[in-house]
């Protein structure tokens, strides 16, 4: 990793940021996230009331890569086969066809993931971890890149099945989208006439080059120290009393990953402990099960990890870019 390469991905990165944000106006954090995940390979939760954008983000990133896009609206009655595909007769050819599922693609929102079934719900963990699904002992691989951009309503709860923690350990990152501030609201509102604005995105880059910027951003350095540092968060974590479930091993790597990712859009080839603070709560958070106390006394999972992280003394950022 030479500082040409980091300064070329940090110009793709932030052309591709912009290029989204024409359609969704005034969400550039969720959009960095959005983006940030992508790039570190991972998936995105986001957890916010309907009309903030959430749907349009996934057709958006999709529209920008030039990748094909698949979307569910989960439902109570929806089935596995519904999202990874099945095979099916043929009584013409007396053989079975596999017609795949929506999960075939490059970009896959699942909206409402929290109204289907445990059953239906956990169709994905495999696709999303190995990035293949398999059927009758056969397996078959999705696209590259693959991402899943699931979407919960945290406001109605009648007829939800919340994912268990196992599920919630899966996605990479968990963020909400908020709303516009005044000036932002003021764009959108104006430009009402256009009912999907994500139709009008040329692409900008290829599936193909985000395949390579992944595998770029996964030769940034990490010093030692920094992962003393970032292992030393998640142990905390699982020390604190108000946790009954703290990060494990699986979030520390993810973290990593999109610190890697974060460091190279400020056209770094090093990850600083600032990265690691970035990226923590939306990274962390989810992860986090509260106890009963802790929950009775107002506490929350993003709480914890910004006080863990005022607790944990990070490393000197001079020795880091020396080692680098």
């Amino acid at each position: 990793m030479d500082e040409h390469h980091a300064q070329v991905f940090a110009q793709e990165f932030e052309q591709i940021k912009q290029v989204i944000g024409q359609a969704i106006v005034g969400q550039t954090s969720a959009v960095g996230l959005a983006l940030t995940t992508l790039l570190a390979g991972g998936h995105l939760l986001v957890e916010d009331v309907p009309g903030t954008g959430k749907t349009s983000l996934a057709k958006a990133l999709a529209a920008v890569i030039d990748g094909q896009a698949g979307r569910v609206q989960f439902t109570p009655d929806l089935l596995p086969s519904d999202v990874v595909g099945a095979n099916v007769y043929d009584q013409r050819t007396g053989t079975f066809e596999f017609k795949p599922g929506p999960v075939f693609c490059q970009i896959m929102l699942g909206d409402e993931i929290n109204r289907a079934s445990p059953k239906t719900q956990s169709a994905l963990l495999e696709v999303m971890e190995e990035h293949q699904v398999t059927l009758d002992g056969q397996s078959r691989a999705v696209g590259r890149p693959f991402m899943v951009i699931a979407t919960q309503n945290p406001v109605e709860q009648l007829g939800t099945y919340p994912l268990p923690e196992a599920q919630l350990d899966r996605f990479m990152v968990c963020t909400t989208m908020g709303h516009p501030d005044r000036q932002a609201a003021l764009r959108v509102v104006s430009g009402a006439a256009a009912v999907d604005r994500t139709t009008n995105l040329s692409p900008v880059t290829s599936a193909r080059r985000v395949v390579e910027l992944q595998e770029l951003a996964q030769q940034v350095h990490v010093a030692e120290s920094v992962l003393d540092y970032l292992l030393a968060v998640c142990q905390a974590t699982r020390e604190d009393c108000r946790c009954v479930l703290g990060v494990s091993l699986r979030g520390a790597l993810a973290l990593t990953r999109c610190a890697k990712v974060h460091a190279l859009a400020q056209a770094r080839s090093f990850v600083t402990p600032a990265d690691v603070k970035a990226l923590a709560r939306p990274v962390l958070a989810h992860r986090l099960k509260l106890t009963p106390d802790a929950l009775i006394d107002g506490a929350t999972a993003g709480q914890v990890i910004d006080q863990v992280m005022s607790q944990v003394a990070p490393p000197t950022e001079a020795g880091i870019e020396a080692a680098a």
